[in-house]
C-alpha cells in the first residue's frame, strides 16, 4: 500500500430502518462452480424494462455466451446461453412475480463450449463502456435488476459527477457480494479506475457495512491503490442498519442527495452500481463472456449452506440438491432475502441474472405470526426510511380512498419491510403497500 488512506464515515445519517439479526452463516464459505445441468430454462425477462425475444429457434445449436435474447427497447438487456447444447423450445414460464414470459430451453451437451465469436471488449469513450454493458447483457446484480448501460448513458440535462460502489448487502443470510468482495478483489479494483476514468467521475465512494471488517480491508487496498492520485476513490464504512445498501439510501447517506419520486440516481448526479455488477462489467471486457452465471448464496434448511456459481436458467431445485438437499422438510423457498425476497411456487423455477440468493425456511423459520389490531404506537413510521406512514396508508386503503392513499406518499415506499418486521401487532404493512402501490396503477392506466 502506498499511502495512508481515510475511511469516510456518511455524509448523511439514514433516517428509520431496522437493526436485524445478521445470519451470514456462509460468509467464509468460498464459491464453488456447480457443474451445468442436464437442462436449463433460461427466461426472456431478467430486468426491469422491456422483455427481450427469443432470436434462435427449436433446434438451433448453442454455445456458453451466444445471444438467445434481445430486445429493441432501450430499457432491456440481451440474453445470453449459459450452457453449449441444442434449444428444444421455446415455452411460456411464469416468474415468482406471476408474470408470464417467454422462456429458451436448452438441452445441455454437457461441454460447457464457449461461443466462438468472443472477443475482449475495447473502451475507450463512455459510449464503448455503455456498449459493453449492454453487450454483456448485465444489469443490477443486487437484486434490482436494472440494465446497467441504461445507468451509465451519459445526459445533457444534468453533470453525474458521483459513482457509488454499494457492497453493504444488509439483508440477513445474503453474502454473495461480500465473497466478490474477497474472490475478485483484482477485477473490482480494475473496474472502479476504468469506469471513472471513462465516465470521467469527480468521485468515487465504495460503501460496506461495519459489520464486514474482511471486506473492508479488501475494498480499502483498492481505494488506497497508487492509481487514486488524487485521492478521489474512497472507502466509506456505514453504519450496519437494514435497508442501508437500498439505492435512496445509500445515495442520501455518501452524498445527502435526495431522490425525488419517479426519479433514478442520476437526476442527482450520482451512479449506483453493485459491487458484482462492477466486477462482472470488467470481466466480460477482458474475456468477452457475457452474463451467464450467477453467484447465489444457498441457506436455510439446507443440509450444506454455501455460495454457488449456477449458469443461470438452472432450476431452483437443481441448485439445493448441489447443497445436499434439504434439512428436514420444508415449508417455503425464496428467491432473495427474508426482508425483500419473493416466495417461490414450484422449485422447476430457474435461476434469474438478478437473484442473490435462495433460502429454505422450515416449519419453525417460516412460521407466520397472527396479526392483530393496530395499537397506533407508530413504530411502523419511525422504522420506515422513506418517512411515510404505514398505519394511516392502511386505514385510509380500507376505506377505499385511492387519492388520498396516494397524497400520502404510498408511492415513495420502496418495499423494504421494516413497517412489517417492527409492528407489535405483526400487520403485513408491506404487503399493504404493494396492494396500494397496485391499485394506483391500475387506476392511472384507466
Amino acid at each position: 500500500m502506498e499511502r495512508t488512506e481515510a475511511i469516510l464515515r456518511p455524509f448523511k445519517r439514514s433516517i428509520g430502518g431496522a437493526h436485524l439479526p445478521h445470519f451470514k452463516h456462509t460468509a467464509e464459505s468460498e464459491s464453488v462452480v456447480m457443474p451445468s445441468p442436464e437442462k436449463v430454462v433460461i427466461p426472456m425477462l431478467q430486468h426491469i424494462g422491456a422483455p427481450c425475444v427469443p432470436c434462435v429457434e427449436k433446434g438451433d445449436t448453442v454455445y456458453v455466451g451466444t445471444k438467445i435474447g434481445d430486445s429493441e427497447k432501450f430499457i432491456s438487456a440481451p440474453i445470453h446461453s449459459s450452457v453449449s447444447g441444442t434449444v428444444t423450445a421455446i415455452d411460456k414460464v411464469m416468474l415468482p412475480s406471476g408474470q408470464l414470459t417467454e422462456a429458451v430451453v436448452i438441452e445441455s451437451d454437457g461441454l460447457d463450449t464457449p461461443a466462438p465469436n468472443l472477443r475482449p471488449f475495447e473502451v475507450k469513450s463512455p459510449e464503448d463502456l455503455c456498449g459493453a454493458a449492454r453487450a454483456c447483457g448485465l444489469v443490477g446484480l443486487g437484486g434490482a435488476g436494472f440494465p446497467a448501460h441504461v445507468k451509465l448513458t451519459t445526459r445533457e440535462d444534468v453533470q453525474i459527477d458521483t459513482l457509488i460502489i454499494n457492497a453493504a448487502e444488509c439483508e440477513p443470510f445474503i453474502t454473495s457480494d461480500y465473497r466478490e468482495c474477497m474472490e475478485q478483489g483484482e477485477n473490482i479494483l480494475e473496474a472502479i479506475y476504468l469506469v471513472k476514468e471513462i465516465m470521467n467521475f469527480k468521485k468515487v465512494y465504495i460503501c460496506v457495512e461495519d459489520n464486514k471488517p474482511k471486506a473492508i480491508e479488501a475494498l480499502y487496498k483498492i481505494a488506497a491503490d497508487k492509481r487514486d492520485a488524487d485521492n478521489s476513490v474512497q472507502l466509506m464504512k456505514l453504519k450496519s442498519r437494514y435497508p442501508q445498501g437500498a439505492e435512496k439510501v445509500l445515495v442520501y447517506s455518501a452524498t445527502g442527495r435526495r431522490i425525488p419520486l419517479g426519479k433514478l440516481p442520476a437526476d442527482v448526479g450520482c451512479v449506483v452500481m453493485n459491487v458484482t455488477s462492477i466486477s462482472t462489467l470488467n470481466k466480460y471486457i477482458k474475456t468477452g463472456m457475457p452474463l451467464t452465471r450467477k453467484t447465489v448464496t444457498v441457506d436455510g434448511a439446507v443440509n450444506k449452506p454455501q455460495n454457488v456459481i449456477v449458469p443461470i436458467g438452472t432450476s431452483v431445485e437443481e441448485v439445493i440438491e448441489f447443497c445436499g438437499g434439504y434439512k428436514g422438510t420444508p415449508k417455503k423457498v425464496l428467491y432473495g432475502g427474508p426482508m425483500m425476497g419473493t416466495a417461490v411456487l414450484k422449485t422447476d423455477m430457474p435461476i434469474l441474472k438478478q437473484n442473490n440468493a435462495i433460502l429454505v425456511f422450515d416449519e419453525k423459520m417460516a412460521k407466520q405470526q397472527t396479526e392483530t389490531p393496530c395499537i397506533r404506537c407508530g413504530r411502523c413510521a419511525n422504522a420506515c426510511p422513506m418517512k411515510i406512514q404505514p398505519l394511516e396508508i392502511e386505514a385510509t386503503l380500507r376505506s377505499g380512498d385511492l387519492e388520498e392513499v396516494r397524497a400520502l406518499n404510498v408511492e415513495y415506499c420502496m418495499e423494504c419491510g421494516c413497517c412489517s418486521y417492527v409492528c407489535p401487532a405483526k400487520r403485513n404493512l408491506t404487503q399493504t403497500m404493494r396492494i396500494a402501490k397496485a391499485e394506483i396503477k391500475a387506476k392511472l392506466k384507466r
